[in-house]
C-alpha cells in the first residue's frame, strides 16, 4: 500500500516540472530524500521528462496571441472560400471523381487545425522544457559546489587560483598562451584536478553549448595540453573576479561566486591579440543571461546555496553581479577590470 497521499504525490510532480515555490520545493526535497517510495517517483517522472532535452529549442514569439487569432481567422476565411469553390465544383455536370473535392476539402480544413493546435500546444512545452534546462543547471552547480568544496579541502582551505597580473585581461577565455589571466583558468584548475567534470561547466540551457563533445577531456594526458578551457563554448558559466584587496581563502555567507554566462561578454572578440572594447547600453544594463533564453539566471552562493533569479541583482546589497559597482550607462570595459572591494559582486567573462 502507498505510504504517500494524493496532495504529496501531486507535490512531486510539481516539484518534477518546477511549478512549486520556494516553500513548496523545500518540502518537496525533504520528502523525496526522506521517504523511498517519493523518490522512486520522482526518478520515474525526472526519465519521462529526459526525451524533452532532445527537442529543438525554440523562443516563444511576442506575438503568438495575435498571430494564432489570424491564422484563426484565416482559416475562417479560407474555409468559407473553399466552401464556395465546392458548391461551385458540385453544381457542375461532372461524370467522375464526385467525392474528391469535397474530401479534399475536410482534410485541409482538419490539418489546418491541427497545425494550429500544435501551435498553441508548443507554448507549455517549450516552457516545461525551460523547467528541464533550468534543473539541469542547478544540478551542474551542485556538481560544480562539491567539487570546489573538494578542492578547498585538499588546498588548506583556498580556492582554485592562478598568478594574475595587475591590469591583465580577464576576458581571453580559451586562448592557451602562458600570458593568459583569463578568468576561467581558475575554474580550469577544477576540471585538471579530477574534481569537476568537463560537461558539468556546460550550461544544458544554451543551444549553441549542447553542441560541445567534452568525452575527449577525461583523458589526463587530453588535460595537460590546455591551460585554460578549450574554447569559450566549453564553459558556459561567470565566475566571480575576486577583488585585489582579497587575500585569499574563501568568501562568505549569501555572496554569488558562480552564475550562468554574463550577457556583457556573450559575443566577445576571437582575436586575442587585440582588446576588448565594449560600452554599456542600456539593453547591457539590463539584459539576463543568454543561457535560459533571457528569463533569469542559476546562480550559487559561498554557502551552497542554488537559487534561480530572474534579475541580476543577487546579494543582499542589491548589487547587480554582471557589473561592477562604479560602471553605469555608456562605461566602458575593457576586460581587466577588477572589483576595489570585497562586497562588489563581478561574475565574468
Amino acid at each position: 500500500m502507498s505510504t504517500l497521499n494524493s496532495q504529496q504525490k501531486q507535490l512531486i510532480f510539481d516539484y518534477c516540472v518546477g511549478l512549486t515555490s520556494e516553500e513548496a520545493t523545500i518540502q518537496a526535497e525533504k520528502l523525496v530524500s526522506s521517504d523511498k517510495e517519493a523518490a522512486e517517483i520522482h526518478s520515474k517522472i525526472k526519465a519521462a521528462l529526459l526525451p524533452l532535452a532532445a527537442v529543438r529549442q525554440e523562443s516563444c514569439p511576442d506575438n503568438l496571441a495575435e498571430r494564432t487569432i489570424e491564422s484563426i481567422s484565416a482559416l475562417a476565411l479560407g474555409r468559407a472560400q473553399l466552401k464556395r469553390l465546392l458548391a461551385a465544383e458540385q453544381a457542375r455536370t461532372v461524370s467522375t471523381n464526385r467525392h474528391f473535392l469535397p474530401n479534399f476539402g475536410r482534410v485541409l480544413a482538419a490539418a489546418a487545425v491541427i497545425l494550429v493546435a500544435v501551435g498553441i500546444w508548443f507554448v507549455p512545452l517549450d516552457s516545461m522544457r525551460q523547467e528541464y534546462f533550468q534543473q539541469q543547471c542547478q544540478m551542474q552547480l551542485g556538481s560544480f559546489f562539491k567539487g570546489l568544496s573538494n578542492y578547498i579541502a585538499d588546498h588548506d582551505g583556498k580556492m582554485p587560483a592562478v598568478a594574475v597580473a595587475e591590469n591583465s585581461p580577464w576576458w581571453k577565455v580559451g586562448y592557451q598562451g602562458a600570458e593568459n589571466h583569463s578568468n576561467t583558468r581558475h575554474l580550469w584548475l577544477l576540471v585538471k584536478g579530477r574534481y569537476v567534470e568537463p560537461g558539468d561547466f556546460i550550461c544544458p540551457g544554451s543551444a549553441r553549448a549542447r553542441r560541445i563533445k567534452t568525452a575527449a577531456l577525461r583523458h589526463p594526458q587530453r588535460l595537460k595540453q590546455y591551460n585554460d578551457f578549450p574554447t569559450r563554448d566549453h564553459i558556459g558559466y561567470s565566475f566571480r573576479i575576486i577583488c585585489t584587496k582579497f587575500k585569499g581563502g574563501y568568501l562568505h555567507g549569501n555572496q554569488v561566486i558562480i552564475a550562468d554566462l554574463n550577457p556583457l561578454f556573450q559575443n566577445i572578440p576571437d582575436d586575442y591579440s587585440g582588446v576588448l572594447k565594449l560600452r554599456l547600453s542600456p539593453r547591457d544594463m539590463a539584459v539576463n543571461s543568454h543561457n535560459h533564453q533571457g528569463r533569469g539566471q542559476n546562480v550559487l552562493r559561498c554557502n551552497g546555496g542554488i537559487s534561480f533569479i530572474k534579475a541580476r541583482h543577487a546579494d543582499i546589497s542589491n548589487d547587480d553581479i554582471f557589473t561592477l559597482q562604479q560602471m553605469s550607462l555608456g562605461s566602458r570595459v575593457r576586460g581587466c577590470e577588477r572589483p576595489s572591494c570585497t562586497t562588489d559582486a563581478f561574475l565574468a567573462p
